[in-house]
């Protein structure tokens, strides 16, 4: 099979490091691999393409190869193909194509090895919920729904009939893997029968067609903690998917989606409100009352405050995620300009206009020509 572009293939640019390739590898095995779209023609063949990619990038020689233009102009480039002065095999990385996939897939790399080798853990799963700002800044549980593949409940995830059991993939011969090629560039995958498992169901569960496994839905109750922000991930540990051949199952992310408070606003680990004063206040100074998460405080305004001048309240925010203590609420003031005025008011801006001296804006105009 000649891969037209092994990058695009594996979704990594050109100047990705070995583990950058080697976990892309990782993840589309995983998401194509024939034990996890039974039946699945399309990700079966999407899944020879990954390894054909891999293989390539995976060797320092056939990488520089295509790199010098073996596979510009979409005319392909064959990893069968030995580069020159290569030592064979899957070169560079710790561990070529069989290795990660009996890592991922608990297949083996060797002849003669059993197919039913190392665990599968299942996936890890992700959900969002909404939660109120109060909810938020409190903590406390909420409810969560997630679809899941969970194992089958009439055959307990076998996959066969109750009362049968799966029988010797009768293609590998229980060994999980097949052997394509010849020579130092033979490539061993999961057996396309069997899809690595070593067995084939003759005799499948009606429940779940043969799989395994089926839709379900399951419904937590999460405890959310309080000083969550908008996509913070909350983790439950064992509620993802559910492992293979006795592997462990994936963990459960849970996502929080935030609503708007219409007086705080979240600033990292702070909170940030707004206070309008008048003209007046400002000028004089005032002590004026203020909102907090618990309820109301009171701060003093010193006399002359400009605009948006920031006073803090040190621990009255959010409680720190991870860490101890609260964060602090910033207080913006925002001097309010009336947009009318009454006859007195009017007479009362005249006449101290009359006793205000000096121009605020003669500096603007110092050092420039006449």
């Amino acid at each position: 099979m000649a891969v037209t572009d092994p990058y695009k293939t594996l979704g990594v640019n050109r100047k990705a490091s070995e583990e950058e390739i080697k976990k892309a590898y990782r993840s589309l095995a995983l998401k194509f691999h024939p034990d996890t779209n039974s039946g699945d023609p399309k990700s079966e063949e999407r899944f020879k393409e990954v390894q054909e990619a891999y293989s390539i990038l995976s060797d320092p020689e056939k990488r520089k190869q295509y790199d010098s233009g073996g596979g510009m102009f979409g005319s392909g480039f064959d990893p069968k193909t030995r580069p020159r002065g290569g030592a064979g095999g899957f070169g560079g990385f710790p561990g070529g194509v069989g290795d990660i996939l009996s890592d991922l897939f608990g297949g083996a790399s060797g002849a003669g090895a059993p197919g039913r080798g190392r665990a599968v853990p299942g996936r890890d799963l992700e959900a969002e919920v909404h939660v109120s700002f109060d909810q938020a800044m409190e903590g406390g549980q909420v409810p969560v729904t997630v679809p899941l593949q969970a194992p089958c409940p009439t055959c307990r995830g076998t996959g066969a009939r109750p009362g049968t059991t799966p029988t010797v993939c009768s293609r590998c011969q229980g060994r999980g893997i097949e052997t394509q090629g010849q020579g130092l560039f033979s490539l061993s995958q999961p057996c396309s029968r069997c899809g690595g498992t070593g067995t084939e169901i003759t005799d499948p569960c009606a429940t779940c067609g043969g799989r395994g496994h089926t839709r379900q839905v399951k419904r937590y109750r999460v405890n959310i903690p309080g000083g969550v922000k908008d996509g913070s991930r909350v983790r439950l540990a064992g509620k993802g998917e559910a492992g293979r051949q006795g592997g462990p199952p994936g963990d459960l992310y849970v996502v929080t989606r935030v609503d708007e408070s219409p007086v705080f606003r979240r600033r990292g680990e702070n909170l940030e409100v707004d206070v309008p004063v008048t003209i007046v206040e400002a000028i004089r100074g005032a002590t004026v009352e203020v909102p907090t998460l618990s309820g109301t405080k009171r701060i003093r305004v010193p006399a002359g405050t400009q605009h948006g001048t920031v006073q803090r309240l040190r621990g009255e925010g959010p409680p720190r995620l991870g860490a101890h203590g609260r964060g602090d609420i910033h207080y913006r003031i925002t001097i309010d300009v009336p947009r009318s005025l009454s006859s007195d008011q009017q007479a009362a801006v005249d006449e101290l206009a009359d006793v205000m001296d000096g121009n605020p804006r003669e500096g603007l105009f110092e050092g420039r020509e006449s």
